[in-house]
């Protein structure tokens, strides 16, 4: 052995280590309400056949009139319950009602690492950041002799980053905050109160660290405890691809990283990944009403969506990583030993594995840490992404999941596929 593959291993037992002492001496305050709770209290989601029903559906099943929100100018609409019924109580008797396209709660989503309770430790160095196992399993040094992202845009929603970190410097879009509503999607929160405080940089960091010469449009859709919800992740998703809110021009995101997730499926969650990645896009506005309603990207290439499978250890579908639209792909984690890693979810619905076991990434407040996740795994195939639509500016998303894919080297495990980032940029 090498003094150098001698030295990477030192780093990766070092990191494996520290984990495992986390797991069990680090304290964890629980993550808000009882895990049955995993919908918003008092919000039903509704598409009406029509707006012009919106007031007669409202009175006959006790809604607020002034809906809460709506999405852009289609019929549906986030709305408050005025008698004090059960979200999928009310959701089930709207579904009934043929004015009622769908109808359901208002679904929580979170990171899955907050789902395990576990946060990052404190450590940690800027060489291990930009030498770390992952690089050389997935040749990023190979790749980037080919290209480095240049002219793409990787949305993350996530926690925020830390617009300040120097491994950010020159790559973050201005972005937007969902949670407060405001246009500061910075990190909130504190270090060891708060679980998932740091997860939007760590996970912007690895995009970074895959396609440098990318730009970054951070999109805050989850509190500093990895808690958001199905609404807040629709709309982001909605701005991403447009953020201007203007259709003639093309200022959205490419690639979108999903490091979160839900156990449910929502009806509203998978019209929405079909209108960012344009799969079910007639290309003539045929049976459109008014505005396109298949794509929501001005050039109608679709975008890249990436989403974390889940640190469950489990087949169970997670979504939005289980949506099943041929542009997005659902990233399960890999470790140092380049099998499925132990934690990982795993299943028919699960694409393909990337790095994500002792990942170091940044952190706020400019210092860098480990994190073992699928939510790592992820945006390492957000940056291939990236770095495969920088060299075919002109795929349709589908076409960039398709090459991602055919790329990937084989490897042990319930997920046979590992992405291999410079095989997919045309590196031999």
């Amino acid at each position: 052995m090498t003094m150098t593959s001698q030295s990477i291993l030192l780093k990766i037992l070092r990191v494996i280590g520290l984990l495992a002492w986390l797991a069990h001496a680090w304290p964890i305050a629980p993550i808000q309400a009882e895990a049955d709770d995993d919908y918003v209290p008092n919000e039903v989601v509704i598409k009406l056949s029509s707006a012009s029903v919106l007031a007669a559906v409202a009175a006959d099943y006790h809604l607020d009139p002034a809906p809460l929100s709506q999405f852009g100018t289609r019929p549906i609409f986030r709305m408050q319950i005025t008698d004090g019924a059960e979200p999928p109580d009310r959701a089930a008797a709207l579904q009934l009602d043929s004015r009622v396209l769908y109808a359901e709660p208002n679904y929580v989503s979170e990171t899955p690492e907050s789902r395990q309770r576990v946060s990052w430790p404190k450590g940690g160095e800027e060489g291990d950041y930009v030498e770390q196992w992952a690089d050389e399993v997935l040749r990023l040094s190979e790749a980037h002799t080919i290209n480095r992202g240049a002219g793409v845009v990787v949305a993350v929603l996530d926690t925020g980053v830390d617009r300040h970190h120097p491994a950010l410097a020159g790559r973050l879009l201005a972005g937007y905050d969902f949670v407060d509503m405001d246009s500061d999607p910075s990190e909130t929160g504190v270090y060891g109160q708060n679980l998932a405080y740091g997860h939007g940089t760590h996970v912007a960091g690895l995009v970074a660290l895959v396609a440098p010469e990318a730009q970054i449009l951070p999109i805050r859709v989850l509190d500093a405890d990895g808690m958001g919800n199905i609404w807040v992740l629709a709309e982001a998703l909605r701005y991403a691809v447009d953020p201007d809110n203007n259709p003639a021009t093309d200022d959205g995101a490419d690639v979108i990283n999903l490091s979160l997730s839900t156990t449910r499926p929502t009806q509203l969650l998978t019209e929405i990944v079909h209108l960012v990645t344009c799969d079910n896009d007639d290309s003539d506005d045929g049976d459109d009403h008014g505005d396109d309603d298949d794509c929501l990207t001005p050039a109608r290439r679709g975008v890249v969506v990436v989403a974390a499978a889940g640190n469950n250890a489990s087949s169970t579908p997670e979504y939005p990583a289980a949506e099943g639209v041929p542009s997005a792909l659902a990233v399960a984690a890999s470790s140092p030993a380049d099998v499925l890693a132990n934690f990982s979810n795993y299943g028919g619905w699960v694409h393909v594995a990337a790095p994500g076991e002792a990942i170091t990434s940044a952190v706020p407040g400019g210092g860098y840490a480990t994190w073992s996740g699928t939510s790592m795994a992820a945006p390492f195939v957000a940056g291939q992404a990236a770095l495969v639509r920088a060299v075919y500016p002109y795929l349709p998303a589908a076409a960039v999941t398709e090459i991602i894919l055919e790329t990937a080297d084989a490897i042990s495990g319930e997920v046979p596929m590992r992405v291999d980032v410079a095989s997919a940029v045309g590196y031999p």
